[in-house]
């Protein structure tokens, strides 16, 4: 076989250099494991197998402390009381100095707050990257914006307070949260609700979870429930996930059942026919994702980051935020039609698939890369 070789004449392929890993040292404050912690582990456990070098600066003996820990990604446990926390700041700035990370990355107000302190007098070589999760307009970017080289916005609405506010866009990079299924997921049967509480097979059955779960959001949930006809309200069932555990409970007129926190969210997720989505505003609602993933759709209004998220008639409801007539009618719509709910589901899956964890992966360590000079 004669295998031809390219004259002298004929240019060669580029040669492709392989980027070096990154050390990132990841900082969230968090006590509780909601979404903001599992958005932390997943991106610290990308890294790693991505060959990056992630340390996570985390408060001792909270939830994401003991994960990380139990699957072997390096942790860091530092008390960090509040945003003035000296002792915290001292502690941060030894460890960026011992360690020397190529970029921070900071996961919460808390943390930016910190780590800004912490980085007084530094080299402006080292990064500060920052993750918003909220789309309020900030009010401090004069404070701690200075010298933060890149935002990561979670939505389009979290990007658009941040422009808002004096942030140029291109400080600004938006890339949306992963969602990761375990690996034994399609093997694990749904948590069993209707058995837990002694619900008949025929009930359908609608969560609620995350900051909608608290007390204070109740009363809203509780308007479009009084505001169902009676049958539909005879048939549904609520379970509130999140917050602290209270048995049962009737939510306007709806049995219900405070399962407080659950540590597999999304096996109790996948137990629901339902994901109840009854806020304004969100930086984007990964429990609305959560729920895609697991073959749940979602009913919600339309404020904050979720319209971003949700299909309208594909792979969930939406209604004008705040109008309870209109979420009630919706329910009572997905409720009684149990084809819509095939037809939400089918298009929820579908829609899930672009929230995967390489996505939200893979855009960090791109922020990361620009942000380096």
């Amino acid at each position: 076989m004669i295998q031809l070789r390219p004259s002298s004449s004929t240019p060669l392929p580029p040669r492709q250099v392989p980027l070096p890993p990154l050390r990132v040292l990841l900082i969230d404050t968090g006590r509780e494991w909601r979404g903001e912690q599992r958005q932390v582990h997943l991106l610290a456990a990308g890294l790693r197998e991505r060959g990056h070098e992630p340390l996570v600066v985390v408060t001792p003996r909270s939830p994401l402390h003991q994960r990380l820990r139990s699957e072997g990604i390096a942790v860091s446990a530092m008390t960090m009381a509040n945003r003035l926390d000296l002792l915290a700041v001292r502690r941060l700035r030894r460890l960026i100095s011992t360690w020397r990370p190529a970029v921070v990355h900071a996961h919460d107000a808390r943390s930016h707050s910190l780590a800004v302190t912490a980085l007084v007098g530094w080299r402006n070589s080292l990064p500060l990257v920052v993750t918003r999760r909220t789309p309020a307009v900030p009010r401090s970017l004069l404070r701690y914006g200075w010298r933060v080289s890149r935002f990561i916005a979670i939505s389009g609405a979290v990007r658009d307070a941040l422009t808002a506010a004096g942030v140029p866009e291109a400080q600004v990079a938006l890339v949306y949260p992963g969602v990761s299924l375990p690996p034994d997921a399609g093997k694990r049967a749904p948590r069993d609700w209707r058995s837990e509480c002694g619900w008949a097979a025929d009930t359908v059955l609608a969560g609620v979870v995350g900051e909608f779960a608290m007390p204070g959001a109740l009363p809203t949930l509780g308007a479009v429930m009084n505001s169902l006809d009676a049958d539909v309200r005879a048939r549904l069932r609520v379970i509130v996930l999140g917050g602290r555990a209270g048995g049962r409970i009737r939510i306007g007129g709806v049995e219900a059942f405070r399962a407080g926190f659950v540590h597999d969210i999304q096996q109790a997720i996948a137990g629901l026919d339902l994901m109840l989505h009854p806020g304004s505003a969100e930086g984007l609602g990964t429990a609305v994702i959560d729920a895609m993933s697991q073959g749940v759709p979602c009913v919600s209004f339309d404020g904050g980051s979720v319209a971003e998220i949700i299909e309208p008639g594909h792979s969930g409801l939406l209604v004008p935020s705040g109008d309870i007539g209109a979420y009630a009618a919706a329910l009572s719509r997905v409720v009684s039609d149990s084809a819509l709910r095939s037809t939400l589901t089918k298009g929820g899956l579908r829609r899930a698939l672009a929230f995967a964890p390489a996505h939200c992966i893979d855009g960090t360590v791109a922020v990361y890369r620009q942000a380096i000079p």
